[in-house]
Order: C-alpha cells, then structure tokens, then sequence
C-alpha cells in the first residue's frame, strides 16, 4: 500500500495515559500527541486499586481529540502488564482492579508453590519470579465473592478493547506475563491451570499483534467522532513489547533496555531459556510480536527518582528533573549505591530515607544531598543494567555489540552515559515514544504500509533523533563499584 495514514496509540502507563496520533507513509513516520490525562491510583478500604472508569473515559475523550485532528484508521491500545479486571455473567466490571502494588499479594507465592514449586512455574512459564504476577493476584484473591462471581477475566488492555468493541480476547504478549501461558507453545496451560485450581473458562481466547480485535461500539464512534466502521487492531499490548517492537536496530547483536519508571533490560529471542540457570537468575520469557521473546529482566527502574522527587514535592521542596541531573552530575562517583530491586524500593513512600537506610546499613557514605541521592540512584541503576545484560548474554548465548536504551529514560544523558561506561558498549539513546511508535507501527503493519519488523525498525531510525553514547571513564572503578554492592 502506498500513501499515509493516520492511526491512534492509545498507551497507558503508571502515571499518566496518552492518545497518540501517528502518521505513517512508505517512508515517513511521525506521532502528535493528541491527549494527555492522569492516571492516579485510589486507596480504598480494601487495597490499592487502579481507577480504571477514569482511564477509560481519558481513552475516549482522547480518541475524539484525534477524530477531531485527523482521520483515523484504526485504534491499537497497549498498558503495563499483570492487572486485570474481572466480569461477571452479565458482563459487568466487578469492582475496580487491584494495583500491582497493592499488598495483598503477600504470602501468596507460598501458597502457589504449595501446589507448583517455582522451579515447575518456571519450567511451563518461563516467567521471572515477580511477587505480583497475576497468577499470585489470583491465588490472593481465592475465597473471594469476587472471583467466586466472575466469569471473564481481562487484562487492562483486553479490557479497554472490551469497552471499545464489545469483543473478548487476550493479547498475547501481556497473556505471557501472567504466569499461566506455556512458553514454548504460546497457548494457556492447561496442566498448570489444573494445578492451581484456576478456572480455565476465566481465560478468553487469545489473540496475536497485527489480528483485528473487533470495530467501535455504536455508541463509543458517536461520543468520539469516529466513523462507525473504524477498526481496533490487536497490537503488542504490554507497553513493553511495543516499546521492543520499537527498537531502532538495523544489525544483529543488539540488546535493549526499555527504561521508564521500570527498566526492561534484555534481548530478543527466537525461543525461550528455560533453563535453570535462567531461572535462578530470575530472568523472564515474554512473548514480543512474531512469535519472538523478550528475553529480560525487570529493574526497578526510574521509580526510585520518580517517588523522591514526590518525597521532595510533599516536604515542599519540589526540583524540576534537569536541576536534579545537573547536582547529581556535579557529585563525586561512587559515593554511595544500592540495589534497585532490593524489596524495600517497591513498594510507595519515602525514597530518600529508604536509600540512606539502605547505605547506613550496607556501611557505605550515607548521600544527604539531594545531588547525591540522585547520583546514586542512577549510578546503581547503569549497574544493574550492567550486570542485567551481561548475564542474559551469557544465559542465551549471545554476543552484545550495541545498547539500544529507549523509553523516557532515554532523555535522561546522565543515565545514557552511565550505562554505556557501566557496560563497556556503545548506548542508542533513543525514541523517547518508542511504546507509541511500536503501537502505531503494529497496526501499520496490519493496513499494508511496512512489510516486516525489520522494515519497521528501519522506518523508526530513519525517521526518529537518536543519541549515541560511547563507553569512556575508568573500566577498574566500575568492576569495584559492582563487587561493592554484588552486582558484578
């Protein structure tokens, strides 16, 4: 197909929502973001939860702000992973999703390896060991009136979709997130369902990126706009996987790091690594568009700046991002590091005093300045994506040669720099939208106009800026700093 068309992105992330226009020809690529709305989790007597009637009236007052500025081909919706919604018989949503946050899940991984170790999980999963995996939420919400009356089980972005178009699926790219997926075969398993007592029936049919997922309900195209007849195509709907889909590569031996409020840091897979070295490692086997797998690691990721700047905005001394970097650029190196995904930095609240207990701890200077606790911060995070690569490289077998880093971390130049001394190899910086792009481009894809992933990623670094960052600094001070906190 030749000439441009128009598609919406809408993408969800932890803290805000977007609808993203993009427009995309044989050689042209470009993305309008046509509304922005909040995403602000509520507290309420029973948990944390997300507010998804909120999100979803966002999604559509968004998707008439790009009916208004251009024609629309088709819609694609991508979100985190893991939560979900639950239906009952009648279709209607059974109270507000849980966050992934929230702390019910304590407790219940022992009570799922009870009936299947972690080493079978991850033999059939091949899912990194994550407290709040759906098949944990599950196993949470068992004995519940809620589960005992629901019927569907979708997804955040199945459940939009559902809203949108009255069809039920599951997306197979966040359904490998769940724990339930078999990764060798891309289908629930059955064993393993049976195992944990888990319905099979919850579970709707599965759907791959680029399939069509059903067109807009009468009522959503009068609200939005848009024609009648406008398709919803089924994208890689774990923002993840677009984001991956994304990746600007153009020669083999690549590796990625996805990095927003969490760092995704990995590669890209013909198959799995089940192997049990993988697992003890806790690396994880997603499912990417084309039967690929994201072969990965979460990190805790920007979360631990996000949540001391909120720290910092409540003690009324807010700091604009670039005023950050600029002191943490300034401070020494190495003064003080922790371990991202040390358990106390999941959960909400004050970061700050979290690290310098982590630091006091671990004997190390504790960082007082908001500079140094900055400096920390990303000289820790450069390290495990570090150690994250190395290990994944040796687990699959592969030879990295280039880091493409992409996400909203990618703006970040003190971050961008710190890896790429942190890991020896040269860092592409770059697209900051790259969960938007690989959304659009996906649907793209579907309408005719690029052939191949390969094709996409070529359309992606022709026509967006990138960075690229080449490793400098003093390789010994690194291989010290990392035996200092184990994560050589």
């Amino acid at each position: 197909m030749t000439g441009t068309l128009s598609f919406a992105a809408v993408d969800l992330g932890a803290t805000s929502g977007r609808v993203i226009l993009g427009r995309v020809g044989p050689d042209s690529l470009g993305l309008t973001e046509a509304h922005r709305f909040p995403n602000t989790p509520v507290r309420l007597p029973d948990g944390l939860h997300w507010d998804v009637l909120a999100l979803y009236q966002g999604v559509l007052d968004g998707l008439r702000a790009a009916a208004r500025a251009d024609g629309v081909a088709s819609v694609g919706v991508d979100t985190w992973a893991v939560d979900y919604g639950l239906l009952d018989a009648d279709g209607a949503l059974l109270g507000q999703p849980y966050h992934y946050r929230d702390g019910r899940t304590e407790g219940a991984a022992k009570r799922v390896w009870a009936k299947a170790g972690p080493e079978e999980l991850h033999a059939v999963s091949g899912l990194q060991h994550l407290p709040f995996n759906t098949v944990y939420q599950l196993e949470a919400a068992r004995g519940s009136a809620q589960l005992a009356a629901a019927r569907t089980l979708l997804l955040i972005p199945d459940l939009l979709v559902h809203w949108l178009t009255g069809a039920v699926g599951a997306e197979e790219t966040n359904a490998s997130t769940t724990g339930l997926l078999d990764a060798r075969t891309g289908a629930w398993s059955a064993a393993l369902l049976d195992r944990l007592g888990i319905d099979p029936a919850l579970l709707p049919p599965l759907r791959r990126p680029g399939e069509p997922a059903g067109t807009l309900l009468p009522h959503v195209a009068e609200y939005t706009g848009l024609a009648a007849a406008t398709p919803v195509t089924t994208v890689a709907s774990h923002d993840t996987a677009s984001a991956v889909a994304a990746v600007p590569a153009t020669e083999p031996g690549f590796a990625y790091i996805s990095c927003g409020t969490w760092s995704l840091a990995g590669l890209e897979l013909d198959a799995p690594v089940l192997t049990e070295e993988s697992r003890a490692a806790n690396f994880t086997n997603e499912r990417g568009i084309d039967g690929t797998v994201r072969y990965l690691r979460n990190i805790m990721g920007m979360w631990l700046l996000e949540e001391c700047r909120r720290t910092w905005a409540a003690q009324g001394s807010p700091a604009a991002l670039s005023d950050l970097l600029a002191e943490a650029a300034r401070e020494e190196p190495f003064g003080a590091l922790v371990d991202p995904d040390a358990p106390e930095f999941l959960p909400p609240g004050d970061m700050p005093a979290r690290i310098r207990s982590f630091c006091r701890r671990t004997g190390q200077r504790v960082p007082e300045s908001r500079g140094a606790v900055v400096r920390c911060i990303l000289e820790s995070l450069a390290l495990a994506h570090r150690r994250t690569l190395r290990q994944a490289a040796a687990l699959a077998g592969r030879e990295i040669r280039t880091v493409h880093l992409v996400g909203g971390g990618s703006r970040n130049e003190l971050l961008c720099r710190l890896t790429a001394d942190a890991t020896g190899l040269p860092v592409v910086a770059g697209p900051a939208e790259a969960t938007a792009l690989g959304n659009v481009l996906v649907q793209a894809r579907a309408h005719g106009l690029v052939p191949d992933r390969a094709a996409m990623r070529r359309l992606v670094a022709a026509t967006q800026p990138l960075r690229r960052y080449e490793p400098r600094g003093d390789r010994a001070a690194w291989d010290a700093a990392a035996a200092r906190i184990g994560v050589a």
